[in-house]
């Protein structure tokens, strides 16, 4: 059981407002990062789950359009700060939310709780473990955003999508446009149908290109 207590002792937050088709989102970010990098070597276990990924909010706005069906479950994995899976659930999706790393569950409980979504029969939120997956049941939708940096990725993530994807099921993933992402769409091309489209969001700093790519298996 979720503690807003609990959450507000140990974490130190900001706010940001995310927009997803008319409905305003408030997501919990960490304040600081300086209590989750080891200052002797700040890339070891660097937290990327702790930003808000601008295409986690590509992920949840296309989530956002497909029609609910109760006989449909979502399986997001490196769930982060939990947006993408929020944001389903709220537009009447079924989800699993999962992430790794203690501290992100934490946050995405606390981001569910903060818009009113507390863990229910239509979301839940779980511990998962890519190379010692420990996950019931198979699911018509698995979806990520931002999971593709590391080629050692790979291997577990093909034996989860083999592992929990329905028959017919189909893969959804947004991922900034660098080596690690393109470089798995292409390794994988052979196994999966790919469809792919590119998202620009433009600010007045800067242009960040997203990939939003559905996939089945051939």
């Amino acid at each position: 059981m979720f503690s807003s207590k609990s959450f507000d002792r140990n974490y130190e937050t900001d706010t940001k407002e995310v927009v997803i088709r008319g409905k305003r989102f408030n997501v919990l970010v960490p304040e600081s990062l300086d209590g989750f990098v080891d200052p002797e070597d700040i890339f070891h276990d660097f937290p990327l789950w702790s930003k808000l990924w601008e295409a986690s909010i590509v992920l949840a706005d296309y989530l956002a359009r497909i029609t609910p069906d109760p006989q449909k479950r979502f399986l997001e994995i490196g769930s982060g700060l939990g947006l993408v899976g929020v944001v389903a659930a709220s537009f009447g999706h079924q989800v699993t939310m999962t992430e790794y790393n203690p501290d992100a569950l934490n946050f995405a409980r606390a981001n569910a709780h903060n818009n009113g979504l507390d863990e229910r029969g239509d979301l839940e939120i779980k511990a998962l473990d890519w190379n010692r997956p420990r996950l019931e049941g198979s699911f018509t939708y698995i979806v990520g955003s931002e999971i593709l940096y590391s080629e050692k990725d790979y291997e577990p993530l093909l034996d989860l999508f083999k592992t929990y994807l329905r028959p017919g099921g189909e893969i959804i993933l947004a991922e900034r446009a660098r080596k690690t992402s393109i470089g798995f769409f292409r390794e994988v091309s052979e196994i999966f149908e790919i469809e792919a489209r590119k998202k620009v969001l433009r600010s007045r700093e800067k242009e960040i290109f997203v990939i939003l790519a559905r996939m089945k298996f051939q």
